[in-house]
Order: structure tokens, then C-alpha cells, then sequence
């Protein structure tokens, strides 16, 4: 038994060894997953949504009455910068259009979006590894300041969604995110994040102004369809998805 004794040193150092290779190759791969900037690839939209830059977008964007906000965001609009940012790149939007004033080098960035504030409800890291949830969204928005009303799709209805949507979009200086599945879009990936851009009353879609700009345009969504991708469970939080509505104080 006691000869044995080196031997058994011997494999317990190389399986700890290879544990911490092991190791530090997956951890390699999530954070080059977590900080890889998305590669542009462009992809077909399904049947039922509209692309904002097609005649048929176009002329929806062109009859609307509901496009207050559609100028500022458009002018304010980034792609989110890593794949988990969807919530930071929509709020960073939001922020920008309600502080235009500001000279440009006052402007915030995927970067600058995390300050003393923000780590307090939720850290850079955090959000690169696993995004967040509607919840953290609302208080990563106050944390910056803003005046903001969480809703879980469990707490409000269809109606009164629509109802709040043509409110926001025919007055400046608010501004509609939603957090929704992409599943029952029929489109690739899971939770999202992005803000409101426009409403057509006649055809009741609602444009998001898709912030994975690598892969989709600003669409035109059936208002239903929209709804259902909202009444969805986030695993994370466990709670129906939803919308935030922000302004300033």
C-alpha cells in the first residue's frame, strides 16, 4: 500500500491538472461567447412581419399617426455591441433620445452605460454572461435617473397594452421597451430587448426597432403577435416578459 502512495500523488496531480485545463478552456469559450462582437448575417424575416425598409414598411411608416418617437430613436439607434446586450444597447437608445441636448461627447455608450449606480443593481459582467431580466432593466434605468413603469404581460392585458403604446407614440419625450421571446415571431434566439419606434392603427402592427441590427431591420409586428412574444416565462426571473415605459424626472 505504501508503494502505491507515489503513484496515487501522481494521478491525483493529473486529474487536478486536467480539471484547470479543463476549466480554463470553457471559461475561455463562454467569456469569447460573452464579449464576441456579433458577426453581421442578415436573416430572412417570416411570413407574418413586415421589414421597416420595404415599400410595404415603408408606406406603414409613411400613414402612421403614431411615430412620435420614431425620428429620435432612429437618430439615437446602435446595434448592440455583444450578445447579451440587447437590454443595454435598447436602454443606452432611450437615454441618448431623452438627453439629445447633450454635447456628443456627454453621450453614453454600450461601454459608459455601466456607472457606480448600475453596479449596485446588477454588474458589466453580470449582464455579458446571462443579460437581464425586465425587472433589472426598470432599475438599471432608474439607476440612471429615469422616471420608469415596469409591466409583466401577466399584469396588464392586450387592450391595455395597445392602449399605452398609441398613448406613448403620439407624445414625445417617453419611450416603450419591450422584452419578449422571439420564438412565437418565428424568428432564431430567445429573450430580447428592444424599443418601440412606431404604431399603425389600420393594420395594428407595432414597429420594433430591432437592436440585433446584424441579423434583423426594424419590423413591423401584428400587435397580437406582439403580445403573445411578450406573454412569455423568463426562465431567469421566472415572471411573464413585458414592456418598460421611461421618461425623464
Amino acid at each position: 500500500m505504501l508503494k502505491n502512495k507515489p503513484i496515487i500523488r501522481c494521478l491525483l496531480r493529473g486529474l487536478a491538472a486536467t480539471a484547470i485545463i479543463i476549466s480554463s478552456v470553457v471559461g475561455y469559450g463562454a467569456w469569447k461567447v460573452a464579449y464576441h462582437v456579433p458577426d453581421i448575417d442578415p436573416t430572412p424575416l417570416p411570413a407574418a412581419l413586415v421589414d421597416a425598409h420595404s415599400p410595404a414598411g415603408e408606406a406603414l411608416l409613411a400613414s402612421s399617426t403614431y411615430k412620435a418617437d420614431y425620428a429620435s430613436i432612429a437618430d439615437n439607434f446602435e446595434s448592440q455591441s455583444r450578445m447579451a446586450y440587447c437590454g443595454v444597447a435598447s436602454s443606452v437608445i432611450v437615454l441618448n433620445a431623452l438627453h439629445h441636448e447633450q454635447p456628443q461627447q456627454s453621450r453614453l455608450t454600450q461601454k459608459t452605460f455601466f456607472t457606480d449606480q448600475t453596479r449596485q443593481v446588477m454588474g458589466q459582467l453580470d449582464v455579458a454572461f446571462g443579460g437581464m431580466t425586465l425587472a433589472q432593466n426598470g432599475e438599471l434605468l432608474r439607476a440612471h435617473g429615469l422616471e420608469v413603469t415596469v409591466t409583466h404581460a401577466a399584469d396588464s392585458t392586450l387592450d391595455n397594452f395597445r392602449a399605452i403604446v398609441q398613448l406613448n407614440l403620439v407624445t414625445a419625450g417617453d419611450y416603450v421597451l419591450v422584452n419578449y421571446s422571439r420564438k412565437p415571431l418565428g424568428q432564431d434566439g430567445g429573450g430580447h430587448f428592444s424599443p418601440l419606434g412606431a404604431y399603425d392603427a389600420a393594420s395594428d402592427r407595432v414597429l420594433i426597432m430591432d437592436v440585433t441590427a446584424y441579423n434583423y431591420p426594424p419590423t413591423w409586428v401584428p400587435m397580437k403577435l406582439m403580445w403573445d412574444a411578450m406573454n412569455t416565462i423568463d426562465s431567469s426571473s421566472r415572471l411573464t416578459r413585458g414592456f418598460v415605459v421611461v421618461r425623464a424626472h
